[in-house]
């Protein structure tokens, strides 16, 4: 089972998993725990492979991203979490995306920071790069150029140190896992494209999310059950940049979803 803390609510019967991205751990939401578990029971959960989940599947050499998913869903089962308000950045995103999809009516509401709904040529370029120079470049290299392309401003520099710092204890083992994936994450975001979720879904954008707000943006044009929320002076690790806007706005559209 994965690395997971649990803060229970003495009244609230609600809950809100968060969910990190590549390279990170449940570390990425202290800017969040302090105001969510003051209205909700809050669940923080390490990824397979990363932070102190990593011990947990030291053996598995090939990852499938479905299990990846199942991982977080089988996390909640164990703790008797029958729906919870989903919360992801990044790349965690299309995990709560892929559990929604295995697991359907779990998912109370779903909110989604710096979301990543598309394979861009940006982004194919990146991964294409990647996987070539894989066993020439020390991955760390790869990953700080990453780093680079997708939290490039320099009022974003906070963001970017946690996000290369959380990179260096995932292992260059793990980011080759990864990186293994990246066609199956694909296929993922053609289907999600295409599928709405099962849950009202709310998207928190940076302004200076030059990477993925402009696909978001159209995504949310054809999804009825779907609306963004830009958050001005906000990079691509919005919960980090503006704690405060991401934390007011997700609070608020899980109890107005509760509330009904």
């Amino acid at each position: 089972m994965l690395y997971n803390k649990v803060f229970p609510h003495k009244t609230s019967k609600t809950w809100v998993v968060f969910v990190h991205g590549a390279g990170g751990s449940n570390v990425v939401w202290f800017r969040q725990l302090r105001d969510f578990k003051k209205h909700f029971n809050v669940l923080l959960v390490d990824l397979r492979g990363h932070g102190k989940s990593k011990k947990e599947y030291t053996k598995e050499e090939i990852y499938a991203f479905d299990e990846i998913a199942l991982d977080v869903i089988r996390t909640m089962d164990h703790l008797k979490i029958e729906k919870a308000h989903l919360v992801g950045i990044s790349l965690g995103c299309i995990v709560i995306r892929a559990m929604d999809k295995l697991a359907p009516g779990r998912a109370e509401s779903i909110i989604l920071g710096g979301a990543i709904v598309q394979f861009n040529s940006r982004i194919n370029a990146l991964v294409s790069v990647a996987k070539l120079f894989q066993t020439i470049f020390p991955y760390m290299w790869l990953y700080r150029i990453n780093a680079w392309i997708l939290i490039p401003y320099k009022k974003d520099i906070a963001s970017r140190k946690l996000f290369i710092k959380e990179a260096i204890r995932l292992g260059e083992k793990e980011f080759k896992k990864w990186l293994c994936m990246s066609t199956e994450i694909k296929d993922n975001l053609q289907e999600f494209l295409i599928k709405e979720a099962s849950a009202p879904v709310l998207y928190l954008m940076g302004d200076r999310d030059h990477m993925f707000l402009p696909t978001v943006s159209n995504l949310v044009k054809k999804h009825f059950n779907s609306k963004l929320e830009i958050i001005k002076n906000s990079g691509h690790v919005c919960n980090i940049d503006q704690p405060d806007a991401f934390n007011e706005r997700s609070i608020q559209f899980i109890k107005s979803i509760s509330a009904t």
